[in-house]
């Protein structure tokens, strides 16, 4: 990856960490036992197998949402972190896209909620000519979120990575010892995909950093 890129993806990390510094209970409120890191390792895989099988982020997280009770209205809604622009495009990113140098794409960098629960930070570029008008303005102008404004689109994910962040399992060696408290990052899973629309055009790259928040309805054993 180029640099730019990398230094925008390290970006999404550090500002999921803030998130989650200032959130509610955290899922490392919990004690740290056998017990407890394998139910948080059955929770790590069964949110990649949600991920892995859904097209839309969007709708992963919504189907997260309402298996787990997250939220009185299982909605996904996005917070914008910072304002759309066409400027600091990796060049990695345009050749995924099969862009040019001088063709625009834009940057939408939001927070995915449900309820109280940040449970991603998307990075996401998208090329505005390959959208209509309407999509192009509810992006600018609003917070929806992006899988729900392209789905007219009926379109499908091209993963470039997906990396799980932090294993619960197996636990320390000296925890036999000493139970503490179950040390959650603030970030857990990172993927990278191309969307691409019914005819196989790609429209958007995007990167989804999952947080620790995601598993927040977890309580202590």
């Amino acid at each position: 990856m180029g640099q730019g890129a990398g230094g925008r993806w390290r970006c999404g990390l550090a500002v999921a960490g803030v998130l989650v510094a200032s959130g509610t209970a955290r899922a490392g409120t919990l004690p740290d036992t056998p017990l407890n890191r394998a139910r948080m390792q059955i929770a790590v895989q069964e949110l990649e197998i949600t991920l892995l099988t859904h097209p839309s982020a969007t709708l992963a997280l919504e189907d997260w949402c309402a298996a787990h009770h997250m939220a009185a209205s299982p909605v996904v809604t996005a917070h914008k972190m910072m304002p759309v622009g066409p400027d600091a495009v990796p060049a990695t990113v345009r050749t995924d896209l099969g862009v040019g140098a001088t063709q625009p794409v834009r940057h939408r960098q939001v927070q995915l909620v449900c309820g109280t629960h940040v449970l991603s930070v998307a990075d996401n570029w998208y090329v505005p000519d390959r959208l209509d008008a309407g999509m192009n303005t509810t992006l600018e102008r609003t917070d929806t979120s992006f899988g729900h404004v392209v789905a007219p689109l009926h379109f499908s994910r091209t993963r470039l990575e997906f990396t799980r962040l932090w294993s619960p399992w197996p636990g320390p060696a000296t925890q036999a010892r000493s139970v503490g408290m179950l040390d959650v990052p603030a970030v857990i899973i990172r993927q990278r995909a191309v969307l691409r629309d019914a005819q196989g055009q790609p429209f958007s790259e995007v990167v989804e950093t999952y947080t620790d928040q995601t598993l927040d309805t977890f309580s202590p054993r």
